[in-house]
């Protein structure tokens, strides 16, 4: 079986790479492989390559900066999963595609199940929630994983901002009215592969060619208690010299946080289907971020 993988540089696409490689010949792609802004090469790619399944890791994910280039969001966050979905349905191939707790308005009381009505409040959020739409029009098999507040030891990321800010600053002003669940990179790629092992075997899916999934860590936090948790254990840690202490991490209103893009109060997803379709449960996130800590330690120490 061979998997085409685009994105392979992003937080989820990197991890993706070691997930996916038990399961097939892995193509992966990134920006030098593959213009996404061009989709006659990128058709051009997937008719050349002809994978039995596609995996879409790559996406827009400046939120504040989409509301300048909403364009160029859409154009990646939706032209491009359509333009797969429709080769993918040409070719029979399984498209794999991820998206976000954003196409929600985050103004539901209890957690996002997959059967909520979407209505995204920024830029990015509608151009995933177009993405998801532009996949199910096209009609080939498609898996959609709506996931949450990425992080991971590669790229951009919540955590990595907040030890870089704790290194210089002694008191910090966070958001505390926003819910969500963090949800590390290796775990999404770790169930992705389970995921398309058991889809490959038919033992999921229920006979449906086209499934929607919440896939998310569990134990949802406000960003101020994530906040305080990241400075907290990394001061545990050799190779951190933070100035900043979690005590000192301030809770603020999301109204008193200056964004360009409005973010959902609520963005806890719930991820009872998944867990009841694949035999999941879905982890808690801190063992994920100590173990991201440790190996930035690691790395901050010379290893």
């Amino acid at each position: 079986m061979s998997i085409l993988l685009l994105g392979k540089d992003g937080q989820v696409g990197w991890q993706l790479q070691r997930s996916l490689a038990p399961h097939g010949e892995v193509i992966a792609c990134g920006r030098s492989e593959c213009d996404l802004t061009e989709l006659d090469g990128l058709r051009s790619l997937v008719r050349r390559l002809k994978p039995s399944v596609i995996v879409n890791a790559a996406a827009y994910t400046a939120v504040d900066r989409a509301e300048s280039e909403p364009e160029l969001a859409m154009r990646i966050n939706s032209e491009v999963p359509g333009a797969l979905a429709e080769e993918a349905a040409v070719l029979g191939a399984l498209l794999i595609h991820y998206s976000t707790d954003y196409v929600y308005d985050g103004f539901k009381a209890e957690a996002y199940v997959e059967t909520d009505l979407v209505n995204p409040q920024n830029a990015y959020g509608r151009s995933k929630l177009a993405g998801e739409d532009a996949i199910r029009a096209a009609g080939c098999k498609s898996l959609i994983f709506r996931t949450s507040w990425v992080f991971g030891a590669r790229g951009g990321n919540f955590v990595k901002s907040i030890l870089r800010l704790a290194r210089d600053k002694e008191t910090l002003n966070v958001v505390a009215d926003q819910i969500g669940s963090p949800t590390p990179a290796a775990m999404i790629a770790t169930v992705s592969g389970v995921v398309l092992a058991m889809v490959r075997k038919g033992q999921a899916m229920n006979g449906e060619e086209q499934r929607l999934y919440h896939l998310c860590c569990g134990r949802p936090v406000s960003w101020h208690e994530f906040a305080r948790t990241i400075v907290a254990r990394a001061a545990a840690m050799p190779g951190f010299k933070l100035r900043l202490a979690p005590d000192a991490i301030i809770a603020i209103p999301g109204s008193e946080y200056p964004a360009a893009a409005f973010r959902p109060a609520n963005s806890r997803l719930d991820c009872t289907r998944l867990e009841r379709d694949f035999d999941l449960r879905m982890p808690d996130w801190e063992p994920y971020l100590l173990r991201m800590l440790q190996l930035l330690s690691l790395k901050q120490n010379g290893y």
